[in-house]
């Protein structure tokens, strides 16, 4: 994709204040919804030059050898980010550092304006003492400023804090674009934010917590047509779903315990089944309904190779962005759940019960897979998936239930099948012939400007 657009986001505000798990949280959203999108973190360039586990007077104001390693690591960042804007040809570019007084943020909104790239600020604010003390344990836990092997205590942070309080100045600069976040989301400062794309970026923001959270999510028990290796359709579930229904409600206990939950699921049989003897309240998404298989609706895959040969082929080629002739791409999907990630992340205690597509779209939302990975995730059956995002990385843990099932998985490559000990095996090779098409996968799934109004005027 080729665009002029091209938006820096800096990052603003004190240590411990969730900066880099936002950074990460915009970068994965973006890289999901096919906008390429790069970071580009200070700390990184700093530790290069000064290495891990500098002790809190580094980041003393008054050490001006410190200060001098500290923009000098800024500078090459800022350089590389621009060259990336340039050479790549990127659209978005995260700026994580603190950025914490005017005359920094003046430096860097000079040298991105002169080369015409647009600057939007997002500063994190955070005075409650309970959040604050979880996002100190974080760091001391997970930042890479620090040797895992080395014991660092939350006052090294602190004190680390402290001095970069001594020189913090907040936004106040009128002519920037900016968001201030305070407090993990409960309150919103915009100012002068201009153009779609900008305005997309504010809008997931404001839907951001930045609290910690965890999130499950369970494919429906297996179905009639698991079993008979059919897609789509709107089957119930075999004998052994209903058993994993059954078990449902204790493994949840078991697992997640007596966290008061909400549950969604699809509009289709097979989820609505899976959920009905979990005692918590229950909500339909219609948006969380399997992938549209178009044409090939009910079909197995060995009447899909007899009648339309050429998919597999086709498909296998880009799995992603092959769309059903009459249904959806993997690329469609994603699309169309954006707004349940979008109210995902402004709730908890969240369990999803959907299908196998779906959940891998949402699935590499929370872990950063890219449009390649994405179509082969492993969601198994009779699986409930626990998710725990962090600034760096997200945390996967399954929990299973003691009740077979088959597994769906295909691999790449992977013609007509047959099962055989609950596993499906390639059956034989495949002719030509298509059903289906591939959409252009250099655009974004979701678009960078809004789209053109016909002129009906005659």
């Amino acid at each position: 994709m080729t665009s002029n657009l091209r938006i820096a986001c800096v990052m603003v505000g004190l240590p411990a204040r969730g900066k880099t798990y936002i950074a990460y949280k915009v970068s994965r959203y973006l890289r999901w919804l096919g906008i390429k999108t790069q970071i580009f973190s200070v700390g990184n360039y700093r530790r290069k030059l000064a290495g891990l586990n500098l002790p809190h007077s580094f980041f003393d104001t008054q050490n001006a050898e410190a200060l001098h390693i500290r923009h000098e690591a800024a500078s090459h960042a800022l350089a590389d980010m621009i060259k990336w804007f340039t050479v790549e040809n990127g659209t978005v570019a995260i700026f994580d550092a603190t950025n914490s007084t005017i005359k920094s943020r003046a430096w860097i909104y000079s040298e991105l304006s002169k080369n015409d790239i647009e600057v939007l600020f997002i500063e994190s604010i955070c005075d409650d003492e309970d959040l604050l003390l979880s996002n100190i344990n974080d760091v001391t836990e997970s930042s890479p400023d620090y040797d895992p092997t080395v014991d660092i205590g939350p006052q090294e942070v602190l004190k680390r804090i402290r001095h970069y309080e001594s020189a913090y100045e907040t936004i106040s600069e009128e002519d920037y674009t900016y968001i201030k976040l305070i407090n993990a989301g409960s309150q919103y400062i915009i100012n002068m934010i201009r153009g779609y794309l900008e305005s997309r970026i504010v809008y997931y923001l404001m839907n951001l917590h930045t609290r910690p959270k965890t999130i499950w999510f369970s494919r429906h028990g297996e179905s009639l047509f698991n079993l008979d290796d059919k897609i789509g359709g709107d089957s119930g579930l075999s004998p052994r779903g209903m058993q994993y229904a059954l078990k449902l409600p204790e493994l949840v206990a078991k697992n997640i315990g007596d966290r008061p939950l909400t549950v969604w699921t699809s509009t289709m049989t097979r989820t609505i089944q899976t959920a009905q003897y979990l005692p918590f309240p229950k909500k339909q998404w219609k948006a969380l309904d399997e992938l549209d298989t178009g044409v090939c609706d009910g079909m197995t895959y060995t009447e899909i190779e007899q009648k339309y040969p050429d998919d597999f082929a086709r498909r296998d080629d880009d799995k992603f962005n092959y769309r059903y002739r009459g249904g959806e791409s993997y690329r469609d999907l994603v699309l169309r759940l954006e707004p349940v990630i979008m109210d995902l992340e402004r709730h908890e205690n969240i369990l999803i019960i959907s299908h196998q597509a779906t959940i891998r779209c949402m699935y590499a939302y929370f872990m950063g897979l890219s449009h390649e990975e994405l179509p082969y995730a492993r969601i198994p059956l009779h699986t409930i998936i626990e998710l725990k995002p962090k600034a760096f990385t997200c945390e996967e843990k399954l929990y299973k239930v003691d009740v077979g099932a088959v597994d769906t998985f295909r691999p790449k490559g992977q013609r007509a099948r047959v099962l055989t000990d609950d596993k499906f095996v390639t059956k034989s090779e495949s002719t030509a012939g298509a059903s289906g098409e591939v959409v252009d996968g250099s655009q974004p799934i979701l678009p960078i400007t809004p789209r053109p109004i016909a002129n009906t005027k005659q």
